[in-house]
């Protein structure tokens, strides 16, 4: 027994400080009765089952949920249990709350569909369209998935010379809808793209839940850059994609939407210089004809000698013409052919194919540029031309 009586403060300063050390933070699921939501932003309810029920309190600053809830609705409620010193009365101090089963989520992602398209975020008319020519493509995903091979792949097939630049974000499992909105901000920032894909390399209908975060939502939606979504889904849409200036059905295909092929491109100059020279042929035969046409129809034979050789400059600058558009067709050609060739030099494909490697420290997947970026006993992967092998550090030489 105490030397002395505890005061009611102190006493219910005891209780709290030993229920706050005996539970750490839980989960608790229950039915929710006495929902009130305050206009100070504040939640006040109770979660109950058919023997106890217990009061929570949920802070304005934990506020932001995916759903709308209300009396009789079963959640999961994540918090601390702690004591309301005012009224002695313990209670639940929720900072997270999800619908409880299947059917309540579907409701929940429901009414956040709702609720973002009543704000316009989901809106075609705000969609913008993507960059004709990108020198360089920003990827939110894994850096350890499929996902960012394959962009990397696709964009060094169709367009070699467009820089893919990693964001690295987790896309599953607890706190990777907090990374992806980090990444996309962090390639805003930067400013050295020119469009975005984010994504992940497929998965199952429940492994999406990242990309129907409210949080995510909104980050691609307010991102400055245009943004491919590429979830990998084709029958299952996420509010992400939703939200994106396009939507690509894997990150293969999110890929092709983001660069040109260099193939269409050459085509596509070839059928350009191809009709401009028939344009120009076409004008040569028109004004060939007003010619010939005047000269017939004169009737005044002292004149036929200087249509005659009118007619006959009118041959030579013709001869001119095609010969400069020729010239200017083959330099054209030859100009492409060597911007073709220095871009094949310049890419970091063509970099490995010339013997050269690429080392990441595993498991962040960082590029090693220096030995003191590694430890002794580390691993890493290297990246070659054809394949790619996971080592083992054994020793390190720094340059000196």
């Amino acid at each position: 027994m105490a030397d002395r009586p505890y005061s009611v403060s102190e006493i219910t300063q005891v209780i709290k400080g030993v229920l706050e050390q005996a539970l750490p933070p839980v989960w608790v699921t229950g039915e929710i009765s006495q929902y009130t939501h305050h206009t100070s932003g504040h939640r006040y309810f109770t979660l109950k089952d058919e023997a106890a029920q217990i009061k929570c309190v949920m802070f304005r600053g934990h506020g932001r949920l995916s759903f709308a809830p209300e009396a009789g609705m079963q959640v999961f409620a994540y918090g601390t249990v702690s004591v309301y010193e005012r009224n002695g009365q313990h209670q639940l101090y929720v900072s997270q709350m999800s619908p409880a089963g299947a059917g309540a989520a579907a409701a929940a992602l429901g009414q956040l569909r709702e609720r973002l398209a009543a704000e316009g975020l989901f809106d075609e008319a705000r969609k913008r369209p993507l960059p004709g020519f990108p020198a360089c493509v920003g990827a939110v995903t894994s850096p350890t998935g499929a996902a960012i091979r394959d962009i990397a792949t696709v964009i060094g097939r169709r367009a070699p010379w467009v820089r893919v630049v990693l964001a690295p974000a987790r896309v599953q499992g607890e706190g990777a809808a907090l990374e992806v909105v980090r990444a996309v901000e962090a390639l805003n920032a930067w400013g050295g793209a020119d469009v975005l894909i984010v994504g992940r390399g497929g998965g199952a209908a429940e492994d999406l839940s990242a990309f129907n975060d409210e949080r995510v939502v909104r980050a691609i939606f307010g991102s400055r850059l245009p943004v491919v979504s590429a979830v990998g889904h084709e029958i299952d849409v996420t509010l992400s994609d939703l939200a994106a200036d396009r939507r690509a059905a894997t990150p293969s295909a999110a890929a092709e939407l983001a660069v040109p092929d260099r193939g269409d491109l050459a085509r596509r100059v070839a059928d350009l210089l191809g009709r401009s020279r028939e344009a120009v042929e076409r004008m040569l035969e028109v004004d060939e004809q007003l010619v010939t046409g005047a000269t017939a129809s004169y009737g005044l034979r002292r004149f036929v000698d200087s249509l005659d050789q009118h007619a006959q400059r009118i041959d030579d600058i013709e001869s001119d013409l095609r010969d400069h558009l020729v010239d200017g067709l083959k330099d054209r050609m030859r100009a492409y052919r060597d911007l073709t060739g220095l871009l094949g030099t310049l890419s970091p494909l063509g970099t490995l194919t010339r013997g050269y490697s690429i080392c990441q420290r595993l498991p962040d997947g960082r590029v090693v540029r220096d030995s003191a970026e590694v430890e002794v006993g580390g691993r890493v992967r290297v990246r070659f031309a054809k394949g790619e092998a996971i080592c083992a550090v054994e020793e390190k030489t720094p340059l000196s």
